[in-house]
């Protein structure tokens, strides 16, 4: 056997691509190892498939790119979560909406990247 110790933690990250402003999150398992020669390696798994290091070259799953942005878990949800709450009109819009003339709709709220970057 060519390890004699392993031990496994779980981390996550969210990502930004600074080219095409793409956002995901990752969630991995990361099993560090020392071998017989008292070596340490560690291995990452994605979705049960061995990955590289998301710390090394993260690759843009939207456009290839390797300009990407790593935070902390939770960033990209949570702008995710934002932009669909502000394109849900709550029961009063609803309300309000239906008693005035049809009018020209408001524009869509886009996502920027800087959303992911702004602390709150």
């Amino acid at each position: 056997m060519s390890e004699i110790a392993a031990t496994t933690v779980h981390e996550a990250y969210a990502f930004a691509c600074m080219k095409c402003g793409y956002g995901w999150e990752q969630s991995y398992e990361i099993e560090h190892h020392v071998d017989v020669h008292g070596h340490p390696f560690v291995v990452y798994t994605a979705d049960g498939r061995r990955v590289p290091s998301p710390l090394s070259t993260p690759t843009c799953a939207n456009c290839g790119g390797h300009v990407v942005r790593i935070m902390r878990a939770g960033r990209v949800a949570g702008v995710q979560e934002l932009l669909r709450r502000s394109r849900t009109p709550s029961a009063a819009e609803t309300v309000a909406k239906d008693r005035t003339a049809p009018t020209a709709a408001a524009p869509a709220r886009h996502w920027r990247l800087s959303d992911l970057f702004h602390r709150g």
